[in-house]
C-alpha cells in the first residue's frame, strides 16, 4: 500500500483534530523525514488536480485533510439546506455526550460511544452546535470541544446548567413531552455517562 494513501486514510478519519508529524510517522513506519515528503507530495497532487476536492493544511504541529476554499459556500449551503436539518442518531449521540461531559475531545467521545465519530463532530461544528474549546495540553495537543450559544438558543436554555438530569429525563420519557425528543431519545445515553462520572 503506497504510504500517501495510508496518510490520506490516517488524516480523512482524525477529522478536524489533524495528526502530527510523528504520529503519522510512526503509525506508517517511515521516517518523520519520508512522512513530511510524502505529505508534501500529497499536498501538491491535491493543488494541481483542480478535479480534487481536499488540500492538506498544517495548523500548529498537526496536518489536517480539508476542503479547498472554493467549496466554502457549497458546504455551508449543504450545512444550511433542509436536507440537512436532521441531525442522525450518531450526530445525536455524540452532542449529547458533549453537552453533558464538555469540554471532551473527540477520543473520549469516542471511547464512550465505541465507535469512530469525527463525521459527527465536524457536522455538529457545521451547524454550529458545538465548538472548539481549546486544547489538551501535551503530545497532540487534541481539541476540546463545547457547545455553543447557538445550541442553548436551540434548545431553548440559558446556561448548561439547566440541561435536565437523567431522573427528568425519565419523568419526560413517561410524559412522552415531544418538546423534549432530544433528551428523552438519549435518556439512556446519558445515565451511562453520569454513572461514570460517579466511578
Amino acid at each position: 500500500m503506497e504510504i500517501a494513501s495510508q496518510i490520506e486514510a490516517l488524516l480523512f478519519v482524525a477529522g478536524n483534530e489533524g495528526l502530527t508529524l510523528n504520529e503519522l510517522a510512526h503509525m506508517t513506519h517511515q521516517t518523520t523525514a519520508d512522512t513530511y515528503d510524502c505529505i508534501i507530495q500529497l499536498k501538491e497532487t491535491y493543488t494541481k488536480d483542480e478535479t480534487r476536492a481536499f488540500t492538506i493544511l498544517e495548523v500548529g504541529d498537526s496536518f489536517l485533510l480539508s476542503t479547498k476554499k472554493k467549496f466554502a459556500s457549497l458546504l455551508k449551503y449543504y450545512a444550511q439546506s433542509s436536507i440537512n436539518q436532521n441531525l442522525s442518531q450518531a450526530a445525536l449521540e455524540s452532542l449529547s455526550i458533549i453537552a453533558y461531559k464538555q469540554p471532551i475531545t473527540r477520543a473520549e467521545i469516542e471511547d464512550m460511544r465505541g465507535v469512530q465519530s469525527s463525521g459527527s463532530i465536524q457536522k455538529l461544528v457545521a451547524r454550529r452546535l458545538i465548538e472548539e474549546k481549546g486544547r489538551v495540553e501535551g503530545p497532540g495537543r487534541a481539541i476540546l470541544y463545547g457547545t455553543t450559544a447557538y445550541f442553548l438558543d436551540y434548545f431553548g436554555l440559558k446556561t448548561v446548567d439547566e440541561l435536565p438530569t437523567v431522573e427528568k429525563l425519565e419523568e419526560n420519557a413517561e410524559k412522552e413531552i415531544p418538546n423534549d425528543l432530544f433528551f428523552d431519545r438519549f435518556k439512556d445515553q446519558f445515565k451511562k455517562i453520569e454513572e461514570q462520572d460517579e466511578n
